[in-house]
């Protein structure tokens, strides 16, 4: 890629558009880090602080841990947790063991749950209590061997930690109990036993895989995104070049944003590791908790989604706390509207920037300057090293300036394919450029902006979903002829999950019977908010139905009303 791409002219001095990128392993962030700032606070979680040297330490006595448990070079691991410690030393020491960490949604049901230990092949699992027998419901279908059980009261400082349990009960109508044994490894027993010295392991940076992230797509059966060293070493080099205005071992970063999800992973994680940040661990996301925690812990950058932004702004007592701590934000997942933009960084006094990317691009490739020129609307211009054009569906030829396409993107942060599914990575990944599925254009200065999403997938409150695995769900019913969902436009979520269903002759159902059905199958989050019963679906001649009316249709019942 040369110096002539039309996006360099915007970029300030403080910017380069090409950058070194060191060859060595994700985890050397964090050895680096602890041997610069050893008495820094490299996490905070609910009262309790761990220092670099110490969350150092606590990552090799996992590395030692699951070495000893037989853990070699390439094995699968799945962390089914929130942002908690425990996520952040697993995911670190797995690496240092030579382990592939499998980020797992703690939302799962154990259908999805099955399907990506399955998929994965996943060996390991380290999981909060509350979550184990929903682990231990499906494992014997997997080939998870051995499970590490978490506990939040592993890291609450006195007397939270005597309490918590009268907590779980009261939130959770459970108290687990879990006992150290052959195959389930308890947290705290585990810390208690491990050894520091671990066994280093060669990793070819650009070939070795460190993270498998699960993806949905058109077929609608999740993927594993293969992400290499590499990949997410240079995707973390290009977020610091972006946010230059930071300080290493100063900066505060505010963890609401799942780990467990590639943005949060990171933007939050990897990215304070690297820069020697203090990170504010929430384990989810209470519109009042996070008001209370920049208002007393003043966190300095605050990456997030839209969602959490409008939650924030529209909160009754948004005036009572003091945010002026923060200088940035980078918002992703779904757009950012230009009025929580400006209102946002009224309130705040900081900058909030819109960036774009995907999984399979670990995941930035896009963001409008944070200290510099933007344009609303826009998802800015390529990172560093990151090319980028509009691609014409009819001729797969480079488009004119500003006619829409499908977008594609290069740079060292692209995946290096699916797992075990070499027919879709021929169908994205073409000599080098990865193909989005997403419609957009460039101006003639090299801004781009996104129209529409070539695929299907809906973006509900920065949660990705799959039509096709809700649909799945609902044919299950015994009652459903047909079932087509698709995401409408929802002022909160920007997007919001619609199932529209024809019952089979004879069957009367509701929609509280297809919410609770379809409760214990999905995740909440992938759970439709509305039901519309028809008679019939519209179709194409050859009996497609056609999602893309419906979705149309109700463009112009809001326009009416």
């Amino acid at each position: 890629m040369g110096e002539t791409k039309s996006w360099f002219q915007h970029y300030p001095p403080e910017i380069k558009t090409s950058l070194h990128y060191d060859e060595k392993p994700l985890h050397r962030f964090l050895l680096e880090s602890a041997e610069t700032f050893p008495k820094k606070k490299a996490l905070h979680f609910m009262g309790k602080d761990l220092t670099y040297e110490e969350l150092y330490n606590q990552a090799t006595q996992m590395a030692n841990y699951l070495q000893q448990l037989g853990m070699e070079k390439g094995d699968r691991i799945a962390i089914m947790l929130p942002n908690c410690p425990q996520s952040v030393v697993t995911y670190y020491g797995a690496l240092m063991a030579g382990g592939i960490v499998v980020q797992t949604n703690p939302l799962y049901k154990e259908r999805e749950l099955e399907y990506q230990l399955k998929d994965s092949g996943a060996t390991f699992i380290v999981c909060l209590d509350i979550l184990l027998p929903r682990v231990t419901n499906v494992k014997n279908n997997t080939d998870i061997q051995h499970t590490i059980v978490a506990s939040i009261k592993d890291y609450l400082p006195f007397p939270k930690n005597l309490i918590y349990p009268y907590i779980q009960k009261k939130q959770y109508n459970m108290v687990v109990k879990v006992e150290q044994s052959d195959n389930i490894h308890v947290w705290d027993y585990m810390m208690d036993v491990a050894q520091s010295a671990y066994e280093k392991v060669a990793v070819n940076p650009k070939e070795d895989l460190a993270l498998l992230q699960y993806t949905g797509g058109t077929t609608g059966n999740p993927k594993g995104v293969m992400l290499t060293h590499h990949n997410l070493v240079s995707n973390v080099q290009m977020c610091q070049a972006w946010i230059y205005k930071t300080n290493p071992g100063e900066e505060i970063v505010l963890g609401v944003l799942p780990f467990f999800h590639v943005y949060g992973m990171t933007a939050v994680m990897n990215n304070a590791i690297m820069m020697g940040a203090k990170m504010i661990l929430l384990p989810k996301f209470d519109a009042t908790e996070v008001l209370k925690t920049i208002d007393k812990h003043k966190p300095t950058l605050f990456p997030g989604a839209p969602t959490i932004y409008v939650a924030l702004l529209n909160h009754p007592k948004l005036e009572q706390y003091d945010l002026s701590s923060i200088k940035a934000c980078i918002s992703g997942s779904a757009p950012l509207p230009t009025e929580v933009q400006e209102q946002f960084e009224k309130v705040t006094g900081g900058k909030l920037v819109e960036g774009y990317g995907l999984t399979e691009t670990s995941p930035v490739t896009h963001a409008n300057f944070v200290w510099h020129e933007r344009r609303n609307g826009s998802i800015g211009v390529p990172w560093p090293d990151t090319d980028a054009k509009i691609i014409d569906e009819e001729t797969m030829e480079e488009a004119p300036i500003g006619e829409i396409g499908e977008i594609a993107v290069k740079g060292p942060q692209i995946m290096k394919g699916y797992w075990n599914n070499p027919e879709e990575t021929a169908q994205v990944l073409k000599d080098g450029w990865l193909f989005t599925g997403d419609l957009g254009y460039q101006t003639e200065d090299g801004y781009f902006y996104v129209v529409d999403r070539k695929k299907d997938m809906i973006i509900a409150g920065g949660y990705n979903i799959y039509p096709r695995e809700v649909e799945e769900v609902l044919y299950e019913h015994e009652a459903i002829q047909e079932a087509v969902v698709a995401g409408i436009p929802d002022p909160y979520r920007g997007e919001t999950v619609k199932a529209y269903v024809v019952l089979k002759p004879g069957y009367a159902i509701t929609e509280d019977d297809l919410n609770t059905y379809c409760r214990k199958h999905l995740a909440a989050f992938k759970v439709p908010r509305i039901y519309e019963f028809r008679e019939e679906l519209p179709k194409t001649a050859v009996g497609k139905i056609l999602r893309r009316q419906l979705i149309d249709e109700e463009k112009e019942n809001l326009q009416v009303n």
